[in-house]
Order: structure tokens, then sequence, then C-alpha cells
């Protein structure tokens, strides 16, 4: 099999070599962010705003020179690992992860950050588009809300816990309830709920992840005349809801065909599906 490359601090090294040590921060103590990108038709989606989610997520937890990962740094950093390892043409996820260097225990030695970014292919989906996602509802543990909600950070333990239910269930996804008892997000993505003409989404006060696609979605769907509206949002409305779908940066908009024995529709979802293959901001403002 080919060897795949990563970037490890700068270094381009193979992704199998080893490179942490037993201190790593991240390792230790989940201390760090990452973002996920999407990398379609030569340049990085909507990476203006992976950069400011980055840049701002470093700032709060108190990593230093959040100014050096900007829109130059991680694009020139993913084309070259691309081009390394034959992904030119292709879709790929991108992972870029980012740490706290240094040791200490929970009172660090430095606040300079090291990075790892990864590429990897994404292979064609061949799940029927007019098939949905089945999702359950994941409520053993509920995620706790902060101004640290928002952020990808390393510290993951409710999402593993969340996809060892969903593999166990034999579920797509899964809905992850907040510390109240009110819809948060899924599993990998933040989720949208159409009901009486109205879209509504988690308020990021109630936990969720401040995602990208989020925010495109919010846009896109204000721009088709919809109404969006941010609430919190309690679990019975997935037994009256017309449409529920879920949103991240890689797989954009998944529609949700049932829970339990509740199925939805998919009119709203496949209008953003459609528009989300060619939106692109500077266009739409030059035609507003």
């Amino acid at each position: 099999m080919p060897t795949n490359y990563i970037n490890f601090n700068g270094n381009v090294v193979p992704e199998e070599q080893e490179i942490f040590s037993i201190e790593n921060r991240g390792f230790r103590y989940g201390d760090g962010l990452f973002e996920t990108m999407l990398y379609k038709d030569g340049d990085i989606r909507f990476l203006n705003f992976h950069v400011v989610r980055l840049q701002q997520g470093m700032e709060l937890i108190h990593l230093d020179d959040a100014n050096l990962f900007d829109e130059f740094f991680i694009r020139s950093r993913s084309e070259e690992l691309i081009r390394k390892n034959n992904m030119l043409g292709q879709q790929v996820r991108i992972r870029l992860i980012v740490f706290r260097m240094g040791g200490g225990l929970y009172s660090p030695t430095t606040n300079k950050p090291g990075f790892v970014l990864q590429v990897q292919r994404i292979e064609p989906n061949l799940r029927d588009k007019k098939v949905g996602l089945i999702v359950g509802l994941y409520n053993e543990f509920k995620k706790p809300y902060s101004d640290l909600s928002r952020l990808k950070s390393l510290n993951s333990q409710i999402y593993v816990l969340a996809g060892i239910y969903k593999k166990k269930m034999a579920f797509d996804d899964v809905l992850i309830l907040n510390q109240e008892g009110y819809l948060c997000e899924s599993l990998t993505s933040n989720i949208f709920v159409y009901y009486e003409k109205i879209l509504y989404t988690p308020a990021l006060s109630e936990g969720c992840i401040e995602g990208v696609m989020r925010r495109v979605v919010m846009d896109m769907a204000r721009a088709e005349g919809i109404e969006v509206v941010e609430a919190q949002i309690s679990p019975e409305i997935m037994k009256r809801a017309d449409e529920i779908f879920c949103t991240n940066a890689v797989q954009g908009v998944q529609w949700v065909m049932g829970y339990k024995q509740k199925r939805y529709f998919n009119k709203i979802s496949r209008i953003l599906q459609d528009k989300l293959l060619s939106w692109n901001y500077d266009a739409n403002e030059e035609q507003n």
C-alpha cells in the first residue's frame, strides 16, 4: 500500500511514524482544538470561516500565535500535503489539530501551539440520495454548556460515548441533548428542524458546536426567504416536525428520513443541498 503522509509541526512525515511523546498535552488532557475542512474543486470551501473559528478558539483557550494559522498557512500546507499524497483533483477531508506544546500538569509550561495536519480522500457516497438518515436519541449522558461548548475541542468524551451507542443500535446518527435535556447537535453535525414553515436550529447558548456549515445553511435559507430561528428546542418536536436534517463542513446537508416510527419530508433539505453546490458568498453579494 502507498505511504500516506501528514504534516507535524511543519515536517512532512509518514503517518505511521511516531510523533508524540507521553507528555503531549493533546493526548494527556485533550488540550487543543481541531478543524475539519473540505477540499473540493481545487480549494478549501469556506476557508475564511474555518480560520475565524480556529483563531477565536485558540484565543479563548489562551493559545499563542493564533494569527499564524491564517488562510495562506492552511491553504499552502494543505495543498502541499494533497500533492504529496497524490490527491490532486479529488475531494479531500482535511483535519487540522492544534494543541498546546510543552509539558506541565494541568498548568502548562508554555502556551505555544503545535499542529498536525492530515488529509484523507473522500470516497464516493454510494448511499442512495433518496434514502435519508435513521437517527436515534442519545441520552445516557448529556452535554454541559458554557462558552467552551461551541469549540471543536480535542476533549470529545461525550461524542465517543454517543458513537458507541450509535454503533450498538445501528443508527446512521444520534442526536445529543444538552444538560437541560434540550436538543444540542448530532454526533458529527449541527441539526436543523423545519416545523410550521420555520427553520429552527439550537442556539449556541444551548451548547452546540459553532459549525461552519451551520452558518452557511442559515445564510442560504435566508436567501431563499426561509425564516430561521435559533432557539431552545425540546426533543418532543421530533414527533411533529416536517423535516430534520444535519449539517457539517464535509458532508454538507444530510436529511433525516426517520426517528422511531416518524418519517420526515426532505423538501427544504433538498433545496439547500442543491443551493450548496454553487453557493458563493462573493457572487451572492454582487447579486444583492
